[in-house]
């Protein structure tokens, strides 16, 4: 049931990224051109994701565990480290270049694009990397 229910859940989020065009990455880097056209379309979908998070998550987490597992897996980390920033300023980097994050690039495969395919292939071989880097300097 929790696949069934995952699976649900990242189909309704690549509809939602695809209906706000955040799987257009000419959208999100205009969002990121803030000295050239800006376009704030993303800063809409961003506030939307705040408010319902705002609005829900302290009310969610006051159940002793999710409606479909025995636990929540929250971050255990409550401080900055160098691997926490080191993962924003490549995430930033990556999404700044291409106009894409995991998410929306993913959702955009459906598009068959080459470029969608290579972003989405660089990302697996990056996961892979730092994996790799992690277990050998952790």
């Amino acid at each position: 049931m929790r696949n069934v229910v995952a699976l649900l859940a990242g189909l309704i989020f690549s509809i939602g990224l695809a209906q706000s065009e955040m799987i257009n990455p000419d959208r999100v880097l205009g969002f990121l051109d803030i000295f050239g056209q800006w376009d704030p379309a993303l800063a809409f979908v961003l506030g939307g994701a705040v408010v319902v998070t705002m609005l829900t998550f302290r009310v969610i987490l006051k159940r002793t565990h999710p409606l479909l597992d025995k636990e929540f897996y929250l971050p255990a980390k409550e401080s900055l480290d160098s691997s926490l920033i080191a993962g924003a300023v490549l995430f930033g980097i990556g999404w700044g270049l291409y106009g894409y994050c995991p998410g929306p690039a993913l959702a955009a495969i459906a598009y068959l694009e080459p470029n969608n395919g290579l972003f989405v292939l660089s990302l697996l071989v990056g996961t892979l990397l730092a994996r790799w880097w992690v277990s050998r300097h952790a």
